[in-house]
């Protein structure tokens, strides 16, 4: 579930739709969690459906570390990429703003996290990295989980609407994370694990 302070706003001919705060969303803020309206698919379930399917789920997917496929009910599904995110997933399964968002300014995090399929090369931002691979969690995690480490030390002294999605023992685990009384797990975390041999 996506942060209720947002909405689906058309962003360009490039990029197509996005996700837009209405509100300030401070660094800290959860901005999207998996809840149990969210849809996940195997690879072999995929690949029994309809090739009309198969395109919708190929573009607004993301992978987990198992190699599912995990569809977002809401707009969520259409945030954007940018190689300078401002919400990165954790691997806690929610994403945290990793600085200030302000009202009207679009949600966007790297794809580089979503364990893509195929590279792609995204319009050029001035940035380093200029081409997203399905390795880059491997690459890029330490980066990741610095601006994560410094986002979740701001967690507990910002609102959280998104808390009521969180059982008790997982919002416990976040908690823990945020004071510091348990390490937080790396990014890495979410790297896809390898596919099973053929034969």
């Amino acid at each position: 579930m996506i942060h209720p302070d947002t909405r689906l706003q058309f962003i360009s001919e490039e990029s197509g739709h996005g996700v837009v705060a209405v509100n300030p969303i401070p660094r800290g803020t959860i901005t999207w969690v998996k809840d149990p309206l969210d849809r996940t698919f195997s690879p072999s379930a995929i690949a029994r459906m309809p090739q009309a399917c198969r395109d919708v789920l190929d573009h607004f997917c993301y992978r987990d570390r198992r190699g599912h496929y995990a569809l977002c009910w809401d707009h969520a599904r259409f945030i954007n990429h940018s190689f300078r995110p401002n919400c990165i997933a954790t691997a806690y399964e929610f994403e945290l703003a990793v600085r200030d968002i302000a009202a009207g300014e679009e949600l966007v995090n790297d794809y580089g996290f979503l364990n893509i399929v195929e590279p792609f090369r995204p319009r050029d931002e001035g940035t380093r990295r200029k081409v997203v691979y399905p390795d880059d969690l491997r690459r890029c995690h330490r980066q990741w989980d610095r601006l994560l480490a410094t986002a979740f030390k701001a967690l507990p002294a910002v609102e959280q609407p998104l808390q009521s999605i969180f059982s008790a023992a997982h919002w416990r685990r976040v908690q823990d994370v945020a004071s510091g009384r348990c390490g937080m797990k790396s990014i890495l975390n979410n790297f896809r694990m390898p596919e099973p041999a053929a034969g």
